[in-house]
């Protein structure tokens, strides 16, 4: 089994959100339908990084770094031309 930790744009208020799954075309329906308390207010959703891993505790320590400062940082500098579009 694969552990996803997934970043999702808002394309309501275009904020990012981090996430971690070991099914993530469920996990983006549950996004853009509504269903996942913390994101209700801000949905839809474009996926816009992924990252897998074969072990959940990894994944788990993984996903906490796209919400650090850092974190932040990492993803515009790797999605720049991404972003340029924006």
């Amino acid at each position: 089994m694969w552990w996803h930790v997934y970043v999702l744009k808002s394309k309501v208020d275009g904020e990012n959100y981090v996430g971690m799954t070991n099914d993530l075309a469920h996990r983006i329906k549950l996004h853009n339908s509504g269903k996942v308390f913390a994101t209700q207010e801000r949905y839809p959703f474009a996926l816009i990084y992924v990252e897998s891993y074969r072990n959940r505790n990894d994944a788990a320590s993984r996903e906490q770094f796209p919400k650090s400062g850092w974190g932040k940082n990492y993803i515009r500098r790797v999605l720049k031309n991404w972003y340029k579009k924006l």
